[in-house]
């Protein structure tokens, strides 16, 4: 296959992403957009060793799972992935998609079953982050188009909160009002990043390149207080570091407060920007309780819970368990989890500041853990942390993974001395190719 070539293929399958797969010549295209069951006009735009791209020129013919999608901007920005398919074609792509991770990455011969969707497909994100860009009628706030740092304008994100969308348009309207300018890697707004509760309360934090004077705050903070009624604080954040990550560099409370009240599985959390919670509420509810109808189906026990972040899933252990203990290698975020116990009168819980595998094998040995659960960022877990578990004498895990690639590798090796027991994704980022998914393991008689 060679670049421009064009070729009528039948596409297949999908990839990861959410991309149609189809084959030509003996190859796998690639095809974003394009779903099984469509013939397209395939564009060949890059062929590699390992992977051929396409671009579909013409559809031919249409999958009945197809619909319009209901954003102008769905293709040029990076916010979505599947809204050209109807929900219940994105839930059963997503279902495979962690049954194939399975069979390709782990050589497992695993299934989920069912996938528990979302209820509200639109609007559902508790957290914006709005990126603050040039464009020939001046700024604009949205988000960028893929594989670029060029930013799509977007001043009504359908995943997005209003709250959210109207603070990202009153930051742009208070720079042009301003004479202000984006980010050009030294000075100007960068993000309107925005938080909103479950009562309709908010945060914004706006994020520049530089700390701005008193007359920039005083006006910022009216222009976003008249256009958010339910603002209950405006942060500043100066981040001048040449990197990607949003809230980087020093935060400001500018007026109000610079945390946010929200409630989940009935216990309060206070979250700072910086906090790490999950976006799509009623379903982290789901989630956390399967997790805790997994993890002790009895009350009583000792759990631990690694990776705890500001103690989410801890709460709700604690709710059924004799004992909890939460280990977090981040500071703020165990000092976030003794506030969030403290502040619900949870008197079982207890957070420590340590590495996870360190922590592990201490309490293995010194104390009897009744079941352990796991919730890693994206890259799973580690060599280290798995020989670990493999070590340890714990006899049920939960694990929580937000990757099906990594969570398929990982289980692989866990199988050594682990057999899966449940399985069940949950789809908490509706029209996109994310998910989330619970497994219940449970330790092999006789492989203490």
């Amino acid at each position: 296959l060679k670049k421009n070539e064009i070729y009528e293929a039948e596409v297949t399958g999908f990839t990861s992403e959410g991309a149609g797969v189809c084959r030509i010549s003996g190859r796998a295209v690639f095809v974003p957009r394009a779903l099984p069951g469509e013939r397209w006009r395939v564009r060949i735009v890059k062929v590699t060793k390992t992977a051929v791209y396409g671009r579909g020129e013409e559809r031919l013919t249409s999958s009945p799972e197809r619909v319009a999608p209901a954003c102008p901007n769905f293709g040029r920005c990076g916010g979505c992935d599947l809204m050209h398919m109807s929900y219940a074609a994105e839930l059963t792509m997503k279902l495979e998609r962690v049954n194939e991770a399975f069979r390709r990455l782990g050589g497992l011969e695993l299934r989920a079953e069912r996938i528990i969707g979302s209820d509200s497909v639109e609007g559902y994100r508790n957290k914006a982050v709005y990126a603050v860009g040039e464009t020939g009628e001046g700024p604009a706030a949205g988000f960028y188009r893929p594989g670029s740092h060029d930013v799509v304008p977007a001043p009504a994100c359908l995943l997005q909160s209003e709250e959210a969308s109207a603070c990202a348009g009153a930051v742009v309207a208070w720079m042009c009002e301003n004479g202000l300018r984006a980010w050009d890697g030294k000075e100007g707004v960068r993000h309107v990043y925005t938080r909103r509760a479950r009562d309709g309360a908010a945060i914004c934090c706006v994020v520049v390149g530089r700390r701005l004077s008193p007359a920039l705050s005083l006006s910022l903070t009216a222009a976003l207080r008249a256009a958010c009624p339910k603002l209950v604080g405006v942060v500043e954040c100066v981040n001048a570091s040449p990197g990607n990550t949003v809230l980087s560099g020093q935060l400001r409370t500018l007026w109000g407060s610079g945390t946010l009240l929200d409630t989940l599985c009935g216990s309060e959390f206070e979250l700072s920007p910086r906090a790490f919670y999950q976006i799509n509420p009623p379903q982290a509810e789901r989630l956390y309780q399967l997790a805790l109808d997994y993890a002790l189906p009895e009350p009583g026990g000792t759990a631990l819970d690694l990776y705890c972040g500001a103690g989410t899933i801890s709460l709700c252990l604690a709710k059924r368990a004799a004992r909890v203990i939460g280990a977090e290698i981040v500071p703020e975020a165990v000092e976030n989890a003794r506030a969030n116990a403290a502040r619900n009168g949870v008197k079982n819980a207890e957070f420590i500041c340590a590495d996870a595998a360190d922590k592990l094998t201490y309490l293995s040995k010194k104390k009897r853990i009744d079941v352990l659960v796991v919730d890693p960022p994206r890259s799973g877990l580690d060599d280290l942390m798995l020989e670990t578990m493999l070590r340890s004498r714990i006899t049920k895990i939960i694990y929580v993974s937000c990757n099906p690639s990594t969570l398929a590798k990982n289980l692989a090796v866990l199988s050594e001395r682990y057999e899966v027991r449940q399985i069940v994704p949950f789809d908490m980022f509706p029209h996109t190719a994310n998910l989330e998914t619970i497994v219940q393991l449970e330790r092999r008689q006789g492989r203490r």
